[in-house]
C-alpha cells in the first residue's frame, strides 16, 4: 500500500479522498491554486504545493507542475478525483511514465470510453444497446439533417468528447438543426479542444440510470447497484438517489449489460455506466471512468467505501469480496447544494459565505469543503456541498431529507437549497415518476417575482433577519418585524441574504437600453456588431461563468449603438455588454 499520495483537485471531492486516505494511513499531499491558499483541503493535508494562479489551466491543469510536486514531495500515486483531469488519458500516461501510479483505470479505458462515439462502437460491439443515433461524427449541417431524418425528432446533437450536458444540443424541428449543431460545435471546441460532434435520438423525460462498476486488477467485476439521476438542470445532476425505482426486469438487463461493458474494456477501478431508461427498455449512454459526485448513495446502501477501494486496486490489491457479498439496504439521496439562484434560471452566483452551519442526525452526511468566510469564485464549478441522508425506506429519506434542508443555514450566497426543499414535496418526487424534464419546469413555476424575497430560515443560531426574539417570564418569543427598514437590514445592521434564497440585491440582466451581464464571468462569444438589427431575446453574447456557458438575450427590439464586450475579457455582474438605440 501506498504511504503518500498527491492528490490533485481541490474542494469537496479533495476532502473527502484524504478522510479516506488518514483512516487507510497514507499521507497526503494537497496542491493548490493561488485563490485556494485558505481552502479547506490545504488546511487538512499533510503537505500542500502551490501550483499557480486561479486559472485551472495555469494550476489544476498545468501537468507538469503536478508531476513535479508529486516527485518532490516524494509522493507514490496520484488521485485525480473528478473533473480537470480526472478522464485525461494523456495525464494518465504521463504519471506512469514518470514512474508514479494512477489511482484510476489505465489509459487505455480512458480513451475507450472518453470518446463517445468510440464508446459507442465499443459497446456495440459487446452487444449493449445504445440510443438510438449514429456511430460516426456529423461533419456539416446537411449531415445534421440527414441524421434527423434517419433517427427522428427531437435529435441530439453531443460532443464526441464532452460530458456534463456541455456540447449538448437538441433541435425539436428541422428549423433547429442549425443552431443546434452550430452551438453543440462551439461548446465542444471551447471546453474539450475537440469539435467532434455526434448525433442521438433525443428521449423525452427518460429516467437517468447509472450503474456502479468496481474491478480490480486481477479480473474481478463486481456492481455495486443503480442510482437515479434524473433531476437535472441543463443536463447537470441535482438530486441522486438509490437504489433507482426502475422495473426489477430492466435492473437485471442493466446490471449484466454494465457488467459486459466493464470486462470488454478490460476495467480496473471505480467507474459509472449511464444509460437512459424508457419504459422497459433501456439504452448505453456513456462510461465515465472515474469516481463520480454522486458516488456516496451507492456507499449509503452497500456500506463500501469506493474512494478505499480505488485506492486499494491501483496498489494492485484484489477486491476481496464478489457480487454475493454486497448487500443493499435502505435508501440513499443526494441533493446538491450549488451556488445558484434557481430562480435566475439557475444563473451562477460567486461570493462569500457569511453564515454556514451543517445539519445533523442519524443518517445525515455532509461533504464539502465550506465554512463561513468560504469564498465561492467563477473560476470554478458551483458546488457548496453535498448533502446525503440515508433510511430504511424511501419515504424515510425524503423526509429526513427534507429535516436536513430545514436545518441547513448557509449565507451570503443563493443556493439551491430552497428548490431541494421543494422537491421533497412535489408529487413526481414522492412517487419517483420524474425523468430527465421534469425539474426545469417545476423550478421555473417557483420563481418568485423580482420584488420579492423568500422567508428567512428560523432554525437555531441567531434570528433571521425579520425576526427579533423576547422573554416574557422566562418563555421565548419570536417576532416577525413586518416594518422593516427600507434598507433590508436587520437590527442588528447586518445585511439580509436568506439561507437558500437570492441574495437582497439581484443584478439583473437589463437596465433601460442596456444589455448587462447578469454574472462575473468570461465573454466567450460576441454575436452582434455596432449597426447591428438586433430581436427581442435574440442572444447578443455567450459568457462563461463558473463552468458554464450563459447566452444572454436582449430584453426588447432595437439598433445594436454600442458594443461593449470583446471576446476574452472579464465582465462583472451588471457590466453593459451591448447599449440599444
Amino acid at each position: 500500500m501506498f504511504s503518500k499520495i498527491l492528490i490533485a483537485n481541490r474542494g469537496e471531492i479533495a476532502v473527502r479522498i484524504l478522510r479516506t486516505a488518514r483512516e487507510m494511513g497514507i499521507a497526503c499531499v494537497a496542491v493548490y491554486s493561488e485563490i485556494d491558499r485558505d481552502a479547506l483541503h490545504v488546511r487538512m493535508a499533510d503537505e500542500a504545493y502551490l501550483i499557480g494562479p486561479a486559472a485551472p489551466g495555469e494550476s489544476y491543469l498545468n501537468v507538469d507542475r503536478l508531476i513535479d510536486v508529486a516527485k518532490r514531495s516524494g509522493a507514490q500515486a496520484i488521485h485525480p478525483g473528478y473533473g480537470f483531469l480526472a478522464e485525461n488519458a494523456a495525464f494518465a500516461r504521463r504519471v506512469v511514465a514518470e514512474g508514479l501510479v494512477w489511482i484510476g483505470p489505465h489509459a487505455d479505458a480512458i480513451d475507450a470510453m472518453g470518446d463517445k462515439l468510440r464508446a459507442r462502437q465499443a459497446m456495440q460491439q459487446a452487444n449493449v444497446p445504445f440510443v438510438p443515433g449514429g456511430t460516426r461524427a456529423i461533419e456539416d449541417v446537411a449531415q445534421a439533417i440527414a441524421a434527423a431524418e434517419e433517427y427522428g425528432l427531437p435529435l441530439a446533437l453531443k460532443a464526441s468528447g464532452g460530458g456534463g450536458g456541455k456540447g449538448l444540443k437538441v433541435a425539436r424541428t428541422l428549423d433547429d438543426i442549425e443552431s443546434a449543431f452550430t452551438n453543440a460545435k462551439r461548446e465542444a471546441e471551447a471546453y474539450f479542444k475537440n469539435g467532434t460532434i455526434y448525433a442521438e435520438r433525443y428521449l423525452d423525460n427518460p429516467k437517468h440510470i447509472e450503474l456502479q462498476i468496481l474491478a480490480d486488477k486481477h479480473g474481478n467485476t463486481v456492481h455495486i447497484g443503480e442510482r437515479d439521476c434524473s433531476l437535472q438542470r441543463r443536463h447537470q445532476k441535482l438530486w441522486e438517489e438509490a437504489p433507482a425505482q426502475i422495473p426489477a426486469s430492466v435492473i437485471a438487463q442493466l446490471r449484466d449489460a454494465g457488467i459486459r461493458a466493464a470486462r470488454a474494456i478490460g476495467y480496473d477501478s471505480v467507474g459509472t455506466i449511464e444509460c437512459l431508461v424508457s419504459g422497459d427498455a433501456f439504452y448505453f449512454l456513456e462510461m465515465n471512468t472515474r469516481i463520480q459526485v454522486e458516488h456516496t448513495v451507492s456507499e449509503m446502501i452497500s456500506g463500501i467505501d469506493l474512494i478505499r477501494e480505488q485506492i486499494r486496486v491501483a496498489a494492485g490489491e484484489p477486491l476481496g469480496f464478489t457480487q454475493a457479498d454486497i448487500a443493499f439496504r435502505g435508501v440513499a439521496i443526494e441533493g446538491r447544494v450549488n451556488a445558484e439562484d434557481p430562480a435566475q434560471n439557475f444563473r451562477p452566483a460567486p461570493g462569500t459565505i457569511a453564515a454556514y452551519r451543517e445539519p445533523g442526525g442519524l443518517g445525515v452526511r455532509v461533504d464539502t469543503a465550506a465554512y463561513p468566510g468560504y469564498a465561492i469564485t467563477p473560476d470554478y464549478d458551483s458546488m457548496i456541498a453535498k448533502l446525503i441522508v440515508w433510511a430504511p425506506t424511501r419515504e424515510q429519506a425524503i423526509a429526513r431529507l427534507a429535516r436536513a434542508i430545514d436545518e441547513y443555514v448557509i449565507t451570503g450566497v443563493p443556493t439551491t437549497l430552497a428548490l431541494l426543499r421543494a422537491l421533497c414535496d412535489y408529487a413526481p418526487v414522492r412517487d419517483a415518476s420524474y425523468g430527465t424534464a421534469t425539474l426545469e419546469p417545476f423550478a421555473a413555476t417557483l420563481a418568485p417575482p423580482a420584488t420579492a424575497e423568500p422567508p428567512a430560515p428560523s432554525i437555531g443560531g441567531a434570528p433571521p433577519s425579520d425576526e427579533v426574539r423576547v422573554e416574557v417570564n422566562d418563555r421565548l418569543y419570536r417576532v416577525r418585524v413586518i416594518d422593516r427598514p427600507a434598507t433590508g437590514t436587520a437590527t442588528n445592521g447586518a445585511r439580509r441574504n436568506p439561507r437558500g434564497g437570492p441574495a437582497a440585491k439581484r443584478s439583473t440582466s437589463a437596465h433601460g437600453n442596456a444589455i448587462l451581464s447578469p454574472m462575473h464571468g468570461a465573454v466567450i462569444e460576441v454575436r452582434v456588431v455596432p449597426g447591428q438589427e438586433i430581436a427581442e431575446q435574440q442572444v447578443v453574447a455567450v459568457v462563461e461563468a463558473m463552468k458554464m456557458m450563459n447566452e444572454i438575450r436582449a430584453h426588447r427590439a432595437g439598433i445594436a449603438a454600442t458594443v461593449h464586450a470583446a471576446v476574452g475579457e472579464t465582465v462583472e455582474a451588471g457590466a453593459p455588454l451591448v447599449t440599444l438605440a
